[in-house]
């Protein structure tokens, strides 16, 4: 396995994530803002206090995926 085709893979994700993660802005803004809302102060992020909307996010993302596949 040649390494620099390892890395083509990656870099070729890593440039569809700015238009998967555009279609989701709002499952993202939803989720940012519960963590947000959860970590004031010196509170610190616990898990699953935001676990609905992060499942909202990801499959969202993994929607955005399949789509893009086609």
């Amino acid at each position: 396995m040649s390494g620099s085709n390892v890395w083509s893979r990656s870099r070729e994700k890593m440039r569809l994530f700015p238009g998967l993660f555009a279609q989701c802005a709002d499952e993202a803004a939803v989720y940012g803002t519960c963590v947000a809302a959860t970590t004031t102060g010196k509170q610190e992020l616990r898990k699953d206090l935001c676990v609905k909307e992060f499942e909202a996010l990801k499959t969202c993302f993994t929607n955005a995926v399949k789509k893009r596949a086609r």
